[in-house]
This record gives structure tokens, sequence and C-alpha cells, in this order.
């Protein structure tokens, strides 16, 4: 059977990367993205030629423009074999979506949740029946989970604040709603791609000694590709197994 995965957030950092990857492999992508393709991409131009890429446009912080793009690929997708929930913003101040909240938690927590659950019939029609969150290594530094800091933020602090507790939520529902998922034959975890030189680790959401560090240390964002594709496939990688908290 033809591979085909789902990528969120596929048109730019570690997505577009991933995307590649698969492509160069052989799989199908379904990309669900807010903007277009870098241009003069012979990979990827190549596969939307073909319809080995398929794209569909979405904000997925809006739910007027999500639910629409989530219902096409529902109507148009025979099957997915691993979805990639990728897209995440790093934001320099606060912002909302059009449903209300700010949009770290809208974006990086809620957003992917609603995904994994309106794709998992079409994840019990593939092979693999595999979800990877993509989370990140900064929750570590939270000390403890704030709910109402991160629905309800007072002040932003980059990358440390409301963007890792976000990210933490993301790992904790990826936890939780693994037991039922497992009865219905999906895995699902969540990883951590490291850092990766990016746009968001060279936009106002980062500190700026640490966009300094980015810069100058991080790798290319192949390197955080690899982890997640390894995750995938269920070994290397920083992974984050359910038995973490």
């Amino acid at each position: 059977m033809q591979k085909t995965a789902m990528i969120t957030g596929s048109s730019s950092g570690v997505g577009f990367e991933v995307t590649k990857k698969l492509l160069t492999e052989g799989w199908e992508i379904i990309a669900l993205i807010r903007s277009g393709f870098p241009q003069n991409e012979i990979t990827i131009d190549e596969a939307i030629k073909r319809k080995k890429l398929r794209i569909y446009k979405a904000d997925i912080s809006n739910f007027k423009s999500l639910k629409p793009a989530l219902d096409r690929i529902k109507a148009t997708e025979r099957s997915i074999h691993v979805l990639f929930n990728n897209a995440g913003v790093g934001n320099g101040e606060l912002k909302y979506s059009q449903q209300g909240r700010e949009l770290h938690y809208e974006v990086n927590t809620v957003a992917p949740y609603i995904i994994a659950m309106e794709m998992k019939n079409l994840l019990k029609k593939g092979v693999d029946k595999t979800i990877i969150n993509v989370s990140s290594n900064v929750i570590l530094t939270v000390k403890h989970f704030d709910l109402e800091e991160l629905e309800h933020p007072k002040s932003l602090r980059k990358l440390f604040g409301v963007y890792a507790l976000s990210k933490l939520a993301l790992t904790l529902w990826t936890k939780e709603v693994s037991k039922t998922m497992k009865l219905e034959g999906i895995e699902i975890r969540s990883a951590c791609p490291g850092g990766n030189r990016t746009q968001m680790t060279g936009s106002n959401g980062m500190p700026l000694l640490l966009k300094w560090v980015a810069k100058l240390l991080f790798p290319h964002p192949r390197n955080g590709a690899k982890k997640i594709y390894d995750a995938y496939l269920g070994h290397k990688g920083e992974i984050y197994p359910n038995s973490i908290f």
C-alpha cells in the first residue's frame, strides 16, 4: 500500500525537511499549511505536479478556516499512515485567536488535538496508524503546570513562559489520550526535534541571547526532521514516552 503522511506546517522549518525526506523515500504527502511552499524546489515542484504532494490551505488558529480544510481532507483522501502535528508558533507578544484563546495555547495545544481527533478515521485505514506531536524540550524548564496561566496569561515571558506551557500541555494530553488511542489501534507520542535554525528560532519569540545562540550553534532543520522521523519509527530522537510524568 502506498504510504501517506499528513504534515501540518510543512512549508517551512522542520516540517519542510520532513516533507522533502518522505517524498524522496516515495511517500505521498498531505500538507496542511497556511502559506505556500518555497519556489524553485525541484522535489516539491515535481511532487505537486504528480499529485504526490497535495496541499490544503488553512489557518489552524481559526476554526472557520481549519474546519473546511479538515472536511476536504476527509472527503478527498483515502488513508493516513502517519500524522505529524508539527505546526507551532512562538510569538514575541501576547496574541489571541478568533476563538479568544491566546495564540500559543490555540496553535500549539488545542489545534493539534482537534486535527488528531478529526483524522482518526483516516488513520485507522492506514498501516502504521501513528501520530507524532512535535513538542519541545523547553517543557523540562517548567516547574509546575499552571492551567490558568496557559489559558489567561497576564504577561509574556519569551520561550520559557506560555510557549513552554503550551508545549507541556500538548505532551500531557498526548500521554492521556494514548490510552484510548491504543485501544483503537493508533499509536500517539510526542517528540522533540531539538534546537534547529528555523524562522521561529530567529523570530521575536526567542530571547535575544538565545537568538544569537541559535544563529551560531543550532544545526540545519534537517537535523530536527531526522529526530521526528526517528520518533515515528519508534527509536532514537528525544522521545517523551507515556511514562515521563
